[in-house]
């Protein structure tokens, strides 16, 4: 096992604990995966800690405002959830479902989001993050 992989297992774990932790300069390896669906999982890496952003919000931060639907369904090959925070991707009025969804399912993309302390009526009407 490499020094890497120990260090996150080590971060996971603190994550699980509650810790807020910073995922970013962990490398994942995309190639499999298309460019567009690479500049999704890459923008989704700035969403920040407890934040939360919408579809729609995301496909106009990556330029292809009308790709709501294609951003869910690039969300859908994530090859490292927690690391590629997908689950602070909401629906338009906050709920956990709507497009694309969670691999794991929507009751585990809640508890992850109420874990970092993103509260029930953020989650219900989805106040975005800010911009980078």
């Amino acid at each position: 096992m490499n020094m890497e992989n120990v260090e996150l297992s080590y971060d996971l774990i603190r994550y699980f604990e509650g810790d807020v932790v910073d995922f970013s300069d962990y490398e994942v390896d995309l190639s499999r995966l298309t460019d567009f669906e690479q500049k999704v999982l890459s923008e989704v890496r700035k969403i920040p800690y407890g934040s939360v952003v919408t579809y729609s919000e995301l496909a106009e931060r990556i330029k292809c405002p009308k790709a709501a639907r294609a951003v869910g369904n690039a969300l859908r090959k994530n090859p490292a959830l927690v690391v590629i925070p997908c689950h602070r991707v909401v629906a338009k009025g906050g709920g956990v479902g709507g497009v694309g969804g969670y691999l794991l399912g929507s009751d585990v993309k809640r508890l992850l989001l109420e874990m970092e302390g993103v509260q029930g009526d953020m989650l219900e009407t989805c106040h975005p993050s800010p911009r980078p």
